[in-house]
């Protein structure tokens, strides 16, 4: 795979920029002005995970990219030659550098750098320069709510809409979802 693969029900943003061996499943959204970029190993991007505005997400020389499902990639994070498990969420301006594992449910706070080769178990939460754990907290459900606030926001954009987190009717889908993703069993 020497182009970007997107999943019909993928939707990048008409500013975002992808460039060679990168996979977006489905749902995936990539926001204004992100750049996704593999050159020598892939980026894998797993269902409905969103990588939002300004982000860079690269592979490193001998490590590939690896985003797991309903993810939270937020605004001018950079994530370069990891793994991100599924339900995470990094976030605004944290760094993940090469290397590091991230484990399912864990959040990775605005910020923080995580330095090359870390690795974090599930349910952490991770803060600071050099990045640590600060606590121990499985988020995976509260992470898995806001990638799908992010889906909707996607499915609102992609017909033209730009206020899907607006009001009354938002705010009663927002409680629904949270009571359905309560009793998801896949979590």
């Amino acid at each position: 795979m020497n182009t970007p693969q997107l999943d019909a029900t993928s939707w990048v943003a008409p500013s975002a920029q992808l460039f060679g061996a990168v996979a977006l499943g489905p749902g995936v959204s990539v926001w204004h002005n992100a750049v996704l970029r593999a050159e020598c190993q892939e980026i894998r991007i797993g269902r409905m995970t969103n990588i939002q505005d300004f982000a860079m997400v690269h592979v490193g020389f001998d490590e590939p990219t690896r985003i797991g499902e309903f993810c939270s990639i937020t605004h001018h994070t950079t994530v370069h030659g990891c793994v991100i498990g599924d339900h995470c969420l990094i976030g605004i301006g944290a760094v993940v550098m090469d290397g590091a594992v991230i484990g399912d449910g864990s959040i990775v706070a605005g910020g923080a750098f995580v330095t090359e080769g870390s690795v974090f178990p599930p349910g952490s939460i991770i803060a600071g320069l050099p990045a640590k754990v600060i606590r121990e907290r499985d988020s995976a459900r509260a992470n898995r709510l806001n990638a799908w606030i992010y889906h909707r926001n996607m499915e609102f954009s992609r017909r033209g809409d730009n206020r899907a987190w607006d009001g009354p009717e938002f705010q009663a889908w927002r409680e629904s979802k949270r009571r359905e993703i309560e009793t998801d069993r896949d979590l």
